[in-house]
């Protein structure tokens, strides 16, 4: 469940991975500050940012950590709803090590930012201008920026599970795209590796009401899927949300081909390796701005 707190926006619910009770409470930050985690049930409530570059795990989810060793996983779905709406700055106090599963996707943090009014404090950011193609490739698995006028996702998946089997879609996003098409999408597994994450001590807080279960040609959810392509559009929400640890929102194309977390941290720190691939792009206003003459009315 979700409730607005003073221009913050509070979520309860249970850690996927660990199974325990967790809180978060996202609340705006100061312009030009970015997204940051926030340990509050720690010693000094110390902060870790948000940013591709403090990822240490991505087995099942996307882990960070600070310097200090302080981690947060499972941070993905919250960042593709911040991205999502245009937020780039926040500050997410979390009660525990995970965030919470909430629905498995990233509609309850969408409705409970927007209920509380959070996305009225966004501000016009600056972008991450693609200018060179940049690839990976691990294990038959692709993850690719290049260069485009507006952020699109496109993304292939193709699993042996006949309820799965192999989906594509692409999309550009833009005017509320991710909110309509990407955000209801939920995280899935098949029942056997459940079952193996289970005997590990893993996936303590999966079921039904926050996963789809697949079980070869069976979702066994009684409400079945929510789109005819929710697996491929879950993985595009995850990409989005890796992609929002960039740490500004990009322009440019993204592929995705039997891609995870770890494959699009891995294109991030490609990215970032090389120089001549990116730049920044000021917003259109700031441009406008310092193009228009210096008396006179402004550019419109």
């Amino acid at each position: 469940m979700q409730a607005a707190e003073n221009s913050a926006a509070v979520f309860k619910g249970v850690g996927v991975h660990g199974g325990q009770p967790a809180t978060a409470t996202i609340r705006p930050a100061a312009a030009g500050s970015g997204v940051s985690f926030r340990r509050v049930d720690l010693e000094g409530s110390p902060t870790v940012p948000a940013r591709f570059d403090c990822v240490v795990d991505t087995r099942l989810c996307t882990v960070l950590s600070n310097s200090e060793g302080v981690t947060v996983s499972t941070v993905e779905h919250v960042m593709a709803a911040l991205a999502g709406l245009h937020i780039g700055d926040a500050v997410i106090d979390l009660d525990g090590p995970e965030m919470p599963i909430m629905d498995g996707s990233s509609a309850a943090f969408i409705d409970g930012i927007v209920g509380a009014g959070l996305h009225n404090f966004s501000a016009a950011l600056r972008e991450i201008e693609i200018l060179e193609t940049v690839r990976v490739e691990k294990d038959g698995k692709v993850a690719e920026l290049s260069p485009g006028r507006s952020f699109q996702v496109s993304f292939e998946i193709d699993f042996e599970d006949a309820a799965i089997g192999r989906q594509s879609r692409s999309l550009t996003l833009v005017n509320g795209t991710f909110v309509r098409e990407l955000s209801r999408a939920r995280t899935f597994g098949r029942l056997h590796e459940a079952q193996q994450l289970r005997a590990m001590g893993l996936a303590k807080g999966a079921s039904l009401e926050n996963a789809i279960v697949v079980d070869g040609d069976k979702i066994l959810n009684e409400d079945g899927l929510r789109f005819d392509d929710e697996f491929v559009r879950h993985k595009m929400l995850d990409a989005v949300g890796d992609l929002a640890l960039a740490g500004a929102p990009i322009r440019g194309k993204y592929r995705g081909v039997k891609a995870g977390h770890e494959m699009t941290n891995l294109l991030l720190r490609a990215l970032f390796e090389r120089p001549t691939a990116w730049r920044w792009r000021e917003p259109e206003d700031q441009q406008r701005k310092r193009a228009a003459p210096a008396y006179g009315m402004a550019a419109a």
